[in-house]
């Protein structure tokens, strides 16, 4: 008896594979906005803000230039497959993170395929707040793993500024947020040493009061909060709420994720993670006993980029040469939702 052919699109027995990083982009945009720049927009000054968040610098979207969230991420996925020598159609699956999508319909991924010439493979958007690509990172490594796709694409890119205000009413969130895109090209490997050592994903919606944008004014408003049409399409967030879950999240996310794979914070080579706040870094860093040279800070230069800031960490770490083969590398998120994450990974 002949054997039975294979069935496209039929699920595989998973292969034993591992999984690599192909290769990194990043894009920024063209406008920088300094505290400076602020300084003339609203009462505010760089002390204040470099005191409380440690940011000087951030780069938002200019719209006569026709920059935006699927402009910059177009940008940072052709520099990943330039570095990874990969053509789109070496590609089998675009998965976009963010939280600013050109529109609510098409996803914003379908668009970045076409606009890279990857054909009609799939895309899709995930919308998990500034955990997004760390979110990602775990299910492509997942999607691979099972030997359904080859090679993936993960972006993460968004562009807040289209969601602030700059003047006095918008100061307490118009001061953290940057726009960027950051990209990663996941590839299968026979290297099973290569890939996912442990993971955490976390979510806390009785907190989604605490950071949202509402776009009803009848229904997004949460109790006890007076619904105003200023602002409608703006980011409301509760900083003081917000910063106090993740002081305590990010360290304990870290510690769960160590436990599970049996290391000890000295053993990692890298941690990779979310820009939300200088203090907030630095106190995880004191915590787990890490040398600056452990935890990387560049919020300083770039602001909170939201989905877009965990790979564009991850780009410039790499062009460095500060992340290399064989590093063993945790990539940590929090945000919106409440979302909290981690990914560790052995490169």
């Amino acid at each position: 008896m002949s054997p039975t052919p294979a069935i496209p699109g039929a699920v595989p027995t998973p292969p034993n594979l591992g999984v690599r990083f192909a290769g990194v982009g990043s894009a920024l945009p063209s406008k920088p906005l300094t505290n400076a720049d602020l300084e003339q927009l609203m009462d505010t000054s760089d002390e204040w803000i470099v005191q409380r968040t440690g940011i000087r610098s951030r780069y938002i979207v200019d719209h006569e230039r026709g920059e935006s969230c699927l402009t910059l991420a177009t940008a940072a996925l052709r520099r990943a497959l330039d570095e990874a020598h990969l053509a789109p159609t070496d590609l089998d699956l675009i998965i976009l993170a963010t939280m600013t999508a050109e529109m609510s319909c098409p996803p914003t991924s379908c668009r970045l395929a076409a606009d890279i010439g990857a054909g009609t493979i799939g895309a899709i958007d995930v919308t998990a707040a500034c955990c997004g690509f760390v979110y990602s990172l775990n299910t492509a490594y997942a999607l691979i793993r099972s030997g359904l796709y080859r090679s993936i694409a993960v972006v993460g890119a968004d562009t807040l500024s289209q969601y602030l205000t700059y003047d006095s009413s918008g100061r307490s969130t118009a001061i953290l947020f940057g726009d960027a895109a950051g990209a990663a090209i996941l590839r299968a490997t026979d290297d099973t040493n290569k890939g996912l050592i442990a993971q955490a994903m976390h979510s806390d919606g009785a907190r989604w009061v605490d950071l949202y944008i509402p776009e009803d004014l009848d229904r997004d408003f949460p109790e006890g909060h007076e619904p105003s049409p200023e602002h409608l399409k703006r980011v409301q967030m509760n900083g003081r709420g917000v910063f106090k879950f993740a002081v305590g999240t990010f360290s304990d996310v870290i510690q769960q994720t160590l436990h599970q794979a049996g290391l000890a914070a000295t053993d990692i080579d890298m941690f990779v993670c979310h820009q939300s706040n200088a203090r907030i870094l630095s106190a995880a860093r004191d915590r787990f006993g890490l040398s600056e040279e452990k935890l990387y800070i560049n919020i300083d230069r770039v602001g909170n980029t939201v989905a877009a800031s965990v790979p564009l960490c991850l780009d410039e770490l790499t062009k460095a040469g500060r992340i290399k083969e064989g590093d063993k590398v945790m990539f940590v998120a929090f945000g919106g939702g409440l979302t909290w994450g981690t990914s560790l990974w052995q490169l």
